[in-house]
């Protein structure tokens, strides 16, 4: 059923803010896929000691929801907050709602998505990977936007779409790895999604040692300063 008029109005409403306010303040998302519970956890746990705030558990498959739920419990020890990923259905969207999922992720932009997590309040970031998708989801509302797959389009595709469309936060996922992220923050990212790098301990280490980086750098320092000063190297 298309949404109502006041559904497409709420569209235009909310969305703008779902990331404000600082949401995003350290500059790395931890992407965890294809795992169970308790590695989820382990790399979890690994992604926050290192200093990263936000986790982003992927349920492409019914049975990645119980890594989801996992992760968010062990957050909610933390006082911190879990992201569902691969958000391409409402059922998936209705899932991550019941895990009590924070936010949802999505690979490509899809309305119907947007507007039941309008509904529900649910803040969403979709992905897109072309100029005419950043216009869609600009008239939806929506300025905070998935780059992806962003080691596909390169550093140099967000530095291109930052130029038409600077009021728009981009989020790099999909192939990064830390020794290659401070490319994509220069070009204009605002954050990038990391995975392969919790697998193990060495990784998480090169991450944190990112995050101490960019914590010298003007727009960075005082969002990453207090979570990086009490982290050994």
């Amino acid at each position: 059923m298309p949404p109502s008029e006041k559904d497409r109005t709420l569209t235009h409403d909310l969305p703008h803010t779902w990331f404000s306010g600082g949401f995003f303040q350290v500059p790395v998302i931890a992407v965890l896929r294809g795992l169970s519970p308790h590695e989820a956890v382990r790399r979890a746990n690994r992604a926050w000691d290192a200093g990263v705030e936000h986790v982003e558990v992927t349920i492409e498959t019914p049975e990645a929801v119980a890594a989801l739920t996992a992760v968010v419990s062990a957050a909610s020890e933390r006082g911190l907050t879990v992201g569902a990923g691969t958000i391409t259905t409402t059922a998936q969207l209705e899932a991550a709602a019941a895990a009590n999922a924070s936010f949802t992720v999505s690979p490509g932009l899809n309305e119907e998505i947007v507007a039941e997590s309008v509904r529900r309040s649910l803040p969403h970031l979709p992905g897109v990977a072309t100029a005419s998708e950043i216009l869609r989801a600009k008239a939806l509302g929506l300025t905070w936007l998935k780059a992806f797959p962003a080691s596909v389009l390169g550093h140099e595709w967000t530095k291109a779409m930052k130029g038409p469309f600077p009021d728009v936060n981009f989020v790099a996922t999909g192939g990064m790895q830390a020794a290659t992220a401070r490319a994509y923050l220069d070009s204009g990212v605002s954050v990038v999604g990391l995975s392969s790098d919790f697998a193990t301990d060495l990784g998480a280490s090169a991450v944190q040692r990112f995050l101490a980086s960019n914590a010298d750098r003007p727009a960075a320092a005082a969002s990453t300063h207090n979570l990086l000063t009490q982290l050994p190297l």
